[in-house]
């Protein structure tokens, strides 16, 4: 499992309270990477302890990190809605 940095935080935080819009104007290729690549695994592993009932540990590692439900769940609409498969 993939430990949760700084930046992985600040990250979903972004997600969870920006508009998709907005965020696909400025985003460069690297930052389209990184989201793909490592945030859209975490959100992935996130969403399917959350729907499957898997045993990932992100929903300790989300709140440990001040990253509640509703921002969960805001980061992974926007991350679809910039185009990340999370399913």
């Amino acid at each position: 499992m993939t430990d949760l940095s700084l930046e992985d935080i600040e990250f979903i935080k972004i997600l969870a309270n920006s508009d998709s819009t907005i965020l696909q104007v400025g985003m460069n290729d690297a930052t389209k990477h990184r989201l793909d690549e490592q945030i859209g695994v975490i959100l992935r592993e996130y969403y399917h302890e959350n729907t499957m009932n898997t045993k990932t540990g992100w929903t300790e590692k989300f709140l440990k990190a001040g990253i509640t439900e509703d921002d969960g769940k805001a980061a992974i609409a926007c991350a679809r809605r910039l185009g990340i498969d999370i399913s």
